[in-house]
């Protein structure tokens, strides 16, 4: 089956990526939807991109205006069209507050498949599943109701795992950050053939939400060793 990644460059799309791609799919690139307002202060399109490099699959942005659902439906019948693709993977998780899932639905006009392999995943299962299967992935945006400033840069291994979860019972936190608690970027996993380096970075702030400014990133060879968080 020839597919696309819808892709955000944190660690459920990766994941959906590896688990699809280890079912046998063929990922053909990377795709991200950027609808009129939004912002990629956790996400960003640079970072993406050197991602794909590491990765050695094209990235696609597509542009979406209102009305939303008509415009996500056309863009993915072009897509269907383009790519000549059979399905759209997503690293979508669960329902957000009862809704029905939205690339689904947009979909559905078109015929087009929708693989979501970490759909209803137990939490745990997930944040471990990325351990296991040796993603390093950082925190890129807290939101300051959940998490102190000071998550931003650290990288989901054991130990931050463990606080997470003391977080997660005392609070109520989301442990995958479904409720937009945190947001992660992908510095290397078990298909990048380089690592991403971030070597100079602000934080900065919008509301509630602490991030990452990057101002400088490198793509390095595994033959350095393992690399700390953020250089």
């Amino acid at each position: 089956m020839r597919a696309s990644v819808l892709w955000t460059g944190g660690k459920d799309s990766a994941l959906a990526l590896y688990e699809a791609r280890s079912a046998g799919v063929e990922i053909i690139n990377l795709l991200t939807f950027i609808p009129e307002g939004a912002d990629f202060l956790a996400h960003p399109l640079p970072f993406m991109r050197m991602q794909a490099q590491s990765l050695g699959l094209p990235h696609q942005t597509i542009a979406i205006e209102p009305p939303f659902e008509e415009s996500y439906e056309k863009a993915i019948s072009r897509l269907k069209e383009q790519y000549a693709i059979e399905a759209l993977v997503t690293g979508d998780i669960s329902q957000i507050d009862g809704y029905p899932n939205w690339i689904r639905e947009r979909s559905k006009p078109s015929g087009l498949k929708v693989l979501n392999p970490l759909w209803e995943k137990e939490r745990s299962w997930i944040m471990n599943r990325l351990l296991d299967t040796g993603f390093q992935v950082i925190f890129s945006g807290v939101n300051k109701t959940w998490l102190t400033e000071d998550w931003l840069g650290r990288e989901i291994n054991p130990h931050n795992l463990r606080q997470l979860e003391e977080i997660a019972r005392a609070k109520g936190l989301d442990l995958c950050g479904e409720q937009g608690e945190y947001h992660t970027l992908v510095l290397d996993g078990p298909m990048f053939k380089q690592r991403i380096v971030i070597r100079a970075f602000e934080r900065g702030q919008r509301d509630a939400l602490c991030f990452l400014e990057i101002k400088e990133v490198v793509l390095q060879e595994r033959s350095h060793g393992k690399l700390s968080d953020i250089h």
